[in-house]
């Protein structure tokens, strides 16, 4: 198998919703590729399809969006990993729950190949340094192919995360790969998250894309919302 990596540098959440939904119909169609879209977002609020609005504290000025993940909300934005695998799960396993766990090993595996020892956490979706979590979760399923995905604090600023109840989970504290390391930087672990991901989920090869996948005209984008 062969895995399609798009490197979509900094891009607004609402157009990389559209090249998801692009991929996703091409992938569903049988005309599309797996595909890893790895990018980093300016700050933004999202919001999963069950998600309390009541989680949303204080949004300042930052757009939100409700979307059609799971999870509840959470915070994107510059210095944050994002990875939208679009890949068809008839081809690992048809179980969702397995493909969550797929994803918590493969970041659990890049922060170790880092240095810093992560784990899961019983019954709660991501992934933890300690007593904090470093990297939330949130996907998306149609007809068997995947979409949405997850987000690796790298030197994200974490005092956005003070302006709500991250993934829903009262108390919860927000680390960073930066609090962490002494040197810390998304650019450089691209190769390593895609190289991670493909070895995880069994792509014999992987294929780095520079062209934008869609020209970012597609008739339904999910919807947006500037104060839910």
């Amino acid at each position: 198998m062969v895995l399609h990596c798009f490197d979509l540098g900094c891009l607004e959440y609402p157009r990389a919703l559209i090249v998801q939904e692009d991929l996703l119909h091409r992938r569903r169609e049988g005309t599309g590729h797996d595909a890893l879209l790895l990018v980093e977002h300016p700050p933004v609020f999202t919001l999963g399809r069950g998600a309390e609005e009541k989680n949303l504290l204080t949004p300042r000025e930052v757009p939100v969006h409700r979307v059609s993940r799971g999870g509840e909300v959470t915070f994107h934005g510059p210095g944050q990993l994002v990875g939208y695998p679009l890949i068809d799960l008839a081809n690992h396993g048809r179980d969702v729950h397995l493909y969550l766990r797929g994803l918590e090993a493969v970041l659990i595996d890049v922060l170790a190949t880092c240095g810093i020892a992560a784990r899961r956490e019983v019954g709660k979706t991501g992934v933890w340094v300690n007593e904090k979590k470093i990297a939330s979760i949130g996907v998306g399923v149609r007809r068997w192919v995947t979409y949405h995905g997850f987000a690796l604090n790298v030197t994200t600023d974490l005092s956005y995360f003070a302006d709500i109840v991250p993934c829903g989970l009262v108390g919860v504290r927000m680390t960073s790969m930066a609090e962490l390391l002494p040197v810390a930087e998304v650019v450089s672990l691209k190769p390593l998250v895609a190289a991670t991901f493909a070895r995880y989920f069994g792509y014999k090869d992987i294929i780095w894309r520079t062209d934008l996948p869609t020209d970012f005209q597609t008739p339904n984008p999910e919807p947006r919302t500037s104060n839910p």
